[in-house]
């Protein structure tokens, strides 16, 4: 069963009901602002408060279960790792207040781009990762491709300015029952991030495609996507 990520919201309870049948009951009253502050305190902890997307401690909460979920149903999970290319220089150009605008900016087209079962969420610094539950690596690569083309065409105004960014994202996917961690996951995913930063940037790296001798039509779908291929019209 996949887990419901959605909004990183807790799910509502019932109201409750005063113990002696009161209309307005104190009691009732303090039991209702104890959990919505529970809560808030709970989405604090698990939200990047720069961003508002999941933070690290949510991220590997996330991942491990998806794991555990892989490992029983044999259901693929795949994770993209990105890193805003030359952040470095954004900072020591345009001011550290930028850079956070940078992030939030990139955060809001990460939520605009994925789909809605996917998970983004900010692992650190500049990078950021979005878990895909249920998605083999064929059905993630027009996903990744469609984060690095968002970011790259829909820069950041700053006071008129545009300030254009580029990512370079690495792919790892999870796809048997054999024994796994989050750690191995992410550090197969940054292998193929690095290996995308070497060959010049502004691209996504991953694993060759397993052969497919029997291509399902999901996959012939995200594949077509990937490299530009649409139905040809009939005459």
């Amino acid at each position: 069963m996949t887990v419901n990520h959605d909004a990183l919201q807790q799910p509502q309870s019932e109201p409750p009901l005063c113990p002696v049948g009161e209309t307005n009951c104190p009691i009732v009253t303090d039991v209702v602002e104890l959990r919505q502050r529970v809560n808030e305190l709970a989405n604090l902890v698990r939200t990047d408060t720069l961003t508002g997307i999941a933070n690290y401690r949510y991220f590997a909460q996330a991942l491990e279960q998806e794991i555990e979920r892989t490992q029983r149903s044999g259901q693929p999970t795949s994770l993209i790792m990105l890193d805003i290319d030359f952040f470095k220089k954004v900072n020591d150009q345009w001011g550290h207040e930028v850079g956070n605008q940078a992030l939030i900016h990139l955060s809001q087209l990460l939520q605009q781009t994925v789909r809605k079962l996917d998970v983004p969420c900010r692992y650190g610094g500049e990078e950021f990762a979005v878990i895909l539950p249920d998605t083999n690596l064929a059905a993630c690569l027009p996903v990744a491709e469609r984060i690095r083309q968002r970011i790259e065409e829909l820069p950041l105004d700053v006071d008129g300015h545009p300030l254009h960014m580029t990512v370079s994202l690495g792919i790892s996917t999870y796809a048997d029952r054999q024994e796994t961690t989050v750690e191995e996951l992410v550090k197969q995913a940054d292998h193929y991030l690095y290996r995308a930063k070497e060959s010049g940037r502004n691209r996504v790296c991953h694993a060759k495609l397993p052969r497919i001798d029997v291509v399902t039509a999901e996959e012939k779908q995200a594949l077509s996507h990937l490299f530009g291929i649409g139905e040809k019209t009939k005459d």
